[in-house]
């Protein structure tokens, strides 16, 4: 079975994604334990962190960070709207 891909996703404060999956789930990942180093580092910046984008498959960045497909959606934790 393959796992659901990003749809869309929402920035929250706190560095919190909100992100609904092709199956219908909407789910929260919270990205903060990965803002660290020069490259996600970037990501603290608000205005840059509210940038994020799905390419049909994950989440992104203008400068390419993203999130593993994989950990996106295991690590996420449900919620309802």
């Amino acid at each position: 079975m393959l796992r659901p891909t990003a749809t869309s996703v929402r920035a929250e404060e706190g560095y919190i994604l909100d992100v609904e999956f092709d199956n219908g789930e909407r789910k929260r990942f919270d990205v903060k334990p990965y803002i660290k180093g020069s490259w996600y580092g970037k990501l603290e910046n608000p205005d840059y962190f509210r940038r994020v984008r799905t390419d049909g498959y994950t989440v992104v960045w203008p400068e390419g960070q993203d999130i593993c497909p994989d950990e996106l959606y295991t690590q996420s934790t449900s919620f309802t709207k």
